[in-house]
């Protein structure tokens, strides 16, 4: 009962006072130091990318080939996904001011039922580009894999990505680090009411980048033979 009673009175007194204290200044300085974190990441990747970021076709780069960064055709039955429309529009833009000859799409291929590469290949060839001139990657589950199999799998050291504006830093931020020679042009702004979830998500994205790149060592995905798509650098 003794024991008891000292055990009382040393967490209702100010040892528990003290302990809480602490442990709210653990607390305090925790979350300071991620929000810090997460400032610190995105500034770094937005600063060092946005000189190689156009936001249109007319002041875009040419290059021999885009590739189009894959995402979901719906966000739900039977209504379409804004931000895969406007890629889309996008890449046949570049393609037909001749900005690019050659579209590679690159994208998740989970199932037989979900393939973000086919969905952009069929939209592409509605919109007037012919077939040869598109290359499916079925394996560009994440913007690592997309970007780094670009120049593994397809040979490319210099290429164009198209993506949406706030995606497009994370993209070549990834790909610099790699060394290649790669600009960005963004796709049509999709409202921030439509698109803030998946803005504030890129937010963290971007600071999962930084530790995959720099303290996670994260391997992207090879799986499959090298297929070069030719390129005429004229």
């Amino acid at each position: 009962m003794k024991l008891l009673s000292l055990g009382f009175r040393f967490f209702s007194g100010r040892h528990l006072r003290g302990w809480r204290r602490a442990t709210w200044i653990v607390l305090f300085w925790g979350c300071m130091g991620l929000l810090g974190s997460l400032v610190f990441c995105n500034l770094w990747v937005l600063a060092s990318t946005h000189r190689f970021i156009a936001k249109d076709v007319e002041s875009a780069s040419w290059n021999e080939v885009a590739v189009v960064l894959g995402t979901s055709k719906n966000i739900s039955p039977g209504r379409a996904n804004q931000h895969f429309v406007n890629r889309i529009q996008r890449a046949v833009d570049l393609y037909k001011a001749k900005r690019v000859n050659r579209l590679l799409v690159s994208g998740d291929h989970s199932s037989r039922y979900y393939n973000e590469p086919r969905d952009m290949q069929a939209a592409l060839e509605r919109a007037g580009v012919p077939p040869e001139a598109i290359t499916r990657d079925l394996e560009g589950f994440r913007t690592l894999d997309s970007i780094v199999r670009a120049h593994e799998i397809f040979q490319l050291d210099q290429f164009t990505v198209v993506s949406d504006g706030f995606h497009l830093p994370r993209a070549i931020f990834i790909a610099r680090h790699y060394g290649l020679d790669v600009s960005g042009v963004a796709s049509k702004r999709v409202s921030l009411r439509q698109s803030f979830k998946t803005e504030l998500r890129e937010c963290l994205a971007r600071v999962k980048a930084v530790l995959d790149i720099y303290i996670l060592d994260t391997a992207p995905h090879f799986s499959g033979e090298r297929i070069p798509i030719v390129v005429s650098r004229s």
